[in-house]
């Protein structure tokens, strides 16, 4: 990469974007940036730090983007409309997709993982993060979501690790196609379903991943990648599963008030392990990055040891507190396989739940409109709760042939309670006219930083209703 050279990334505030411009940033480059959500006033904190750690900021009128020696990043949501873009084209700045810029630097690394699939991602690039930090590994880590051991005063959105380059570990997205650009050392797709795009496309695109890769690490438990691993030389691949035959099996699980508990086996030996992260779930997201850090020489023990100090990832089933006996969690799950898992977990402990799930964009609940009536219809019980406001919209050209309306209509027909209501903020007043001792209100949601404001301002308001 040369250092000297000068970057603008247009919506840098993002989850893939403000992690991307810190590796780059840590190569000697200048960074500067624009963001929608500055320009509205939102998570006016993040865009402070960014400030202090050297980062320009502009607003996204193009005004940030005036020389053809820069090089302007967008990610896939900024369309071709937006000011900096043509900025760029009238100047003849360089423009770079994020996932252009993310797999060069992944792929000149003498070492990578890439970890893929529809849902685990962020959990298993931490665990794996994690695990290689402890064992001495340095490694730079590119995340979608804050990493809770990394994070601190100074670094309180730890979605990127500043490490040794040559050593390059990274979620790799199939939703944009982007996953067809990378080539990685070691190749984890914790599983494969309906989520952006047709199966058909999906199998191409994590076939063509897994099989790019010396090592494939996969999931036994998901049809898909099961018939991925079939596909592979058994030299080349990793399994893991919960219950059944693979390299990395787990049996025994034990629910935890604050983790789980279970016995590895691996070929003929076995091991007591402990999470400090609930759900079954994570039992297979642990057994994927125990299986990636194995392919690069980090003992099975040793990855073991680690786990259990893994705090996990911000907004992943992340408990924000309790007042009067009602618990806010606030939760990144938004397609039905992380809506399953966050369910299954909770469900697996006493009280009520009472859901608002904002849906973060109105293409993906057309997409898996049956799939989202159907995972709530069957995992929410008689006495559980779902609200959902409208999708979330930040701007932009978008179909809105399918309503969260839709969706609760599908759910109350199958007999369970579901309510559409206007906005965010009658949901939040209709939580807390609902909301009793020993429930639990569950903030879901991706797309929107302000939904952990949300969570936040809704303790508040329990604690000043209930005491």
């Amino acid at each position: 990469m040369n250092q000297d050279a000068s970057y603008f990334f247009c919506g840098i505030g993002g989850s893939g974007m403000l992690p991307l411009a810190m590796i780059v940033q840590a190569s000697g480059a200048r960074i500067e940036g624009s963001d929608r959500a500055l320009d509205q006033g939102r998570t006016p904190e993040k865009f402070d730090w960014l400030r202090g750690h050297g980062v320009v900021l502009h607003p996204q009128d193009g005004s940030g983007v005036t020389s053809p020696d820069q090089i302007v990043v967008a990610t896939g949501a900024v369309e071709a409309t937006v000011p900096d873009i043509g900025a760029a084209r009238r100047a003849g700045a360089s423009i770079l997709t994020r996932p252009e810029l993310l797999s060069r630097l992944f792929n000149a690394a003498e070492t990578s993982i890439g970890v893929a699939g529809t849902s685990g991602k962020s959990t298993i690039t931490g665990m794996i993060a994690w695990i290689l930090d402890r064992a001495g590994r340095r490694p730079t880590v590119m995340n979608g979501a804050v990493m809770k051991n990394f994070a601190d005063a100074d670094h309180p959105f730890a979605s990127a690790l500043i490490g040794d380059p040559t050593l390059f570990v990274s979620e790799v997205d199939e939703s944009d196609g982007s996953i067809a650009r990378y080539d990685p050392t070691v190749a984890v797709v914790s599983n494969i379903s309906l989520d952006h795009k047709s199966m058909e496309e999906l199998r191409d695109l994590f076939g063509g991943f897994a099989g790019r890769a010396n090592t494939a690490v996969l999931n036994r438990d998901n049809p898909e990648t099961q018939a991925l691993a079939q596909m592979l030389p058994p030299d080349q691949v990793i399994t893991f599963s919960l219950g059944e035959e693979a390299t990395l099996s787990a049996h025994d699980l034990q629910p935890l008030p604050h983790g789980i508990r279970f016995r590895l086996i691996e070929g003929w030996g076995e091991h007591d392990v402990e999470l400090a992260t609930p759900g079954a779930h994570n039992v297979a997201n642990a057994l994927a990055a125990i299986g990636a850090v194995r392919a690069l020489g980090v003992s099975t023990a040793e990855a073991i040891g680690a786990l259990k100090t893994f705090a996990g990832i911000r907004r992943r089933m992340e408990v924000v507190g309790t007042a009067g006996g009602v618990t806010v969690i606030d939760d990144f799950a938004h397609n039905p396989d992380k809506i399953a898992a966050t369910l299954k977990t909770l469900h697996a402990f006493d009280g009520r739940l009472l859901i608002l799930f904002q849906p973060h964009g109105f293409g993906p609940l057309k997409l898996m409109k049956d799939e989202f009536i159907d995972g709530f219809a069957g995992l929410l019980r008689p006495d559980d709760v779902l609200l959902m406001p409208e999708p979330v919209y930040f701007g932009g050209t978008t179909d809105r042939g399918v309503s969260s309306e839709d969706i609760v209509s599908g759910v109350r027909a199958a007999g369970r309670q579901a309510e559409a209501l206007p906005d965010r903020a009658a949901c939040g007043a209709r939580l807390l006219e609902l909301a009793r001792a020993g429930d639990r209100i569950v903030v879901m949601g991706a797309r929107d930083d302000t939904l952990s404001t949300f969570a936040g301002a809704l303790l508040e308001q329990l604690s000043e209703k209930l005491g």
